[in-house]
C-alpha cells in the first residue's frame, strides 16, 4: 500500500513538473525568439523590462491579462471559447509519453523520468497530434469571420497533408527499432547508436513535416498577416489570443523534445558512463543533455524563421503530396530491403 502510495505520489510529481517546464520553456521561447530575430536582424531586441529584458515574457502575460476580452456577436460562443483551450491542451497531454530521462534510484526503487511508458507510445502520440487540428478549425470556423475560416481551412488541409507523410516517416523508424513504445526507442540509442544515423532521410522528412505541424514559417500560411490579417485567430483577443500563441511555442518545445527522442538518442549521452558510475547521476546529466538537444531544435525552430521566405499555398501542398509522400514511401521500402538483406527480416 505504500509503494503503491509513494509511486502515485512520484506519478503526480511528474505530471506537475513537466507541465512547469514545458510553460516555462514556452513562455522564454517568446523572449529567445526575439533575441535571436534581433541578432539576425542586427539589432538589440527586448532590453527594458528587467536585465537584458529577461522579464519581457511576464510583461507580455500581465498585458494579455490586461486586454479587453471580446467575443464576437454573431460567433458561436461556446465553440470559440473551447478552440483555444484544445489547441493549448493538446501538446501538454502529447508530453506524457516523453522519456525525459533515465530511472532515478530511491531507497531501493526505480523511478522512471516518464510519465507513462505505454508500449504504443508512437501511435497515442499520433492520435492525440491529429486531434490538435480542431482546435485552430474549431476557433477560426466559430468567429464567423472569413478571414478566420480560411485560416482554419488552410491550417487543417496542411496539418492533414503533413501527418501522412510523418506517419510513414515514423513507420520506417518502427521497422527498425521494433517497437512502438517512446521508452524502448529512447534506451536502444545508448553509445553513438542514435537513429539519425539508420534513418537519416526519415529524420529530413520528419523535421519538416514537424514546421508544417506548428504553423512555423515557412508553413505559417494559416495565419498569413499579409493575406489573411491574422489567420484563425483573427477575432480572439486577451488570454483567448494568448493560449493560441502561446500553443504555438509549446508545440515546437514538444516537437523538439520527440525530435531528440526518437533520432538523437533522448537522454543518452556518449562515453559518459566511463567518467560517471552513480546511477542517479548519470540519470541527472542524461536529464540535461536532452533539455540541451531541445534548446537547439528550437532554435533551429527559430533560425529557420526568420531565414526561409514564406511558401505560397500551391508549393506547399506540391511539397507535402508530390515529394515528402513518395518520399516517405520510397524510405519504408529502403528500409525494408536493408532489412532483408542484413537478416533482421526473413
Amino acid at each position: 500500500m505504500i509503494v503503491m502510495v509513494t509511486f502515485l505520489i512520484y506519478k503526480i510529481i511528474m505530471v506537475v513538473a513537466v507541465f512547469a517546464i514545458a510553460l516555462l520553456t514556452g513562455m522564454y521561447s517568446t523572449y529567445a525568439e526575439r533575441k535571436i530575430a534581433a541578432f539576425l536582424q542586427d539589432r538589440v531586441g527586448p532590453n527594458r523590462a528587467g536585465p537584458f529584458g529577461i522579464l519581457q515574457p511576464v510583461a507580455d502575460g500581465v498585458k494579455m491579462f490586461m486586454k479587453e476580452e471580446f467575443i464576437p456577436g454573431f460567433s458561436n460562443k461556446a465553440l470559440f471559447i473551447l478552440g483555444p483551450a484544445l489547441a493549448l491542451m493538446i501538446p501538454f497531454m502529447t508530453s506524457v509519453v516523453i522519456p525525459w530521462g533515465g530511472n532515478l534510484h530511491i531507497n531501493g526503487h526505480a523511478y522512471a523520468l516518464q510519465v507513462t511508458d505505454i508500449n504504443i507510445g508512437i501511435l497515442y502520440l499520433f492520435g492525440v497530434v491529429s486531434v490538435g487540428v480542431y482546435g485552430i478549425m474549431i476557433g477560426g470556423w466559430a468567429s464567423n469571420n472569413k478571414y478566420s475560416l480560411l485560416g482554419a481551412v488552410r491550417a487543417s488541409s496542411q496539418m492533414i497533408s503533413y501527418e501522412l507523410a510523418m506517419g510513414f516517416s515514423i513507420i520506417a523508424l518502427v521497422m527498425h527499432t521494433n517497437t512502438l513504445s517512446m521508452g524502448e526507442m529512447a534506451a536502444q540509442q545508448q553509445g553513438w547508436h542514435w537513429n539519425i544515423f539508420y534513418q537519416p532521410l526519415g529524420f529530413l522528412i520528419f523535421i519538416i513535416c514537424a514546421f508544417a505541424e506548428t504553423n512555423r514559417a515557412p508553413f505559417d500560411l494559416p495565419e498569413c498577416e499579409s493575406e489573411l490579417v491574422g489567420g484563425y485567430h483573427t477575432e480572439y483577443s486577451s488570454m483567448k489570443l494568448g493560449f493560441y500563441l502561446f500553443a504555438e511555442y509549446i508545440n515546437m518545445f514538444i516537437s523538439s523534445a520527440v525530435i531528440a527522442t526518437l533520432y538523437f538518442g533522448g537522454y543518452n549521452m556518449p562515453l559518459i558512463g566511463r567518467f560517471v558510475h552513480d546511477p542517479n547521476w548519470l540519470t541527472i546529466l542524461g536529464t540535461c543533455f536532452l533539455f540541451a538537444k531541445i534548446i537547439f531544435f528550437i532554435f533551429v525552430f527559430m533560425w529557420v524563421r526568420w531565414t526561409l521566405p514564406r511558401f505560397r499555398y500551391d508549393q506547399l501542398m506540391n511539397l507535402g503530396w508530390k515529394i515528402l509522400m513518395p518520399l516517405a514511401l520510397a524510405n519504408i521500402a529502403i528500409t525494408g530491403i536493408l532489412m532483408y538483406l542484413t537478416g533482421r527480416i526473413h
